[in-house]
């Protein structure tokens, strides 16, 4: 089986890294209660976060951790686009050589953080569209059309419209960069 390449923000990695590990949180609270009772309160999935090895060998090697490490400084959230993973926007919290560098090989560790703030209202939002008689799109087969907001990621849009972000790629070959559109701009999301 062949997997994409993994990428994130305006990087895609030449191979996928070797090891991926997810970790999904929730946290819990225990509130103690007289005669040696206590009740759990569930309050809420905390981030997932993801986390790999890999390296780079070959001429090059170094030069391409530093492309990697120019990612990391960038700093604040972006596209993170596994092979196997959901797609996610995630904050890059680590980078770690783990080992002497050299020219020619450089193994290297990463984390990412996912983060939520940026889809929090987007069940409150509207959708535009382009049918005839104002009709959602969804019996007629017209197309529908979200207008970006400030905060939109393709990521998000897939989810709340039920496709996969493959899908609304595809449906949209005027943008270039998925990691990147702007407010204003029309996505066709069916």
């Amino acid at each position: 089986m062949i997997l994409t390449p993994m990428r994130y923000k305006s990087y895609t990695w030449p191979h996928n890294p070797r090891v991926y590990s997810i970790d999904f949180q929730r946290t819990v609270a225990v509130h103690k209660t007289p005669f040696d009772r206590y009740q759990l309160q569930d309050l809420g999935m905390g981030q997932r976060i993801m986390e790999g090895e890999g390296e780079f060998a070959g001429e090059g090697a170094y030069m391409e951790f530093q492309r990697l490490a120019c990612v990391f400084y960038e700093g604040g959230p972006g596209l993170l686009v596994h092979p196997l993973w959901q797609v996610a926007s995630a904050y890059f919290v680590s980078l770690r050589v783990e080992q002497e560098p050299r020219p020619d090989y450089v193994r290297y560790s990463f984390a990412f953080w996912e983060e939520h703030s940026l889809y929090n209202g987007l069940a409150a939002r509207t959708v535009g569209t382009s049918t005839a008689g104002g009709g959602s799109g969804e019996s007629t087969g017209q197309p529908a059309y979200h207008r970006v907001v400030r905060g939109d990621t393709l990521w998000a849009l897939a989810g709340r419209y039920g496709i996969s972000l493959a899908e609304l790629v595809a449906l949209n070959p005027q943008i270039k960069n998925p990691n990147l559109i702007r407010a204003g701009e029309e996505v066709r999301v069916r």
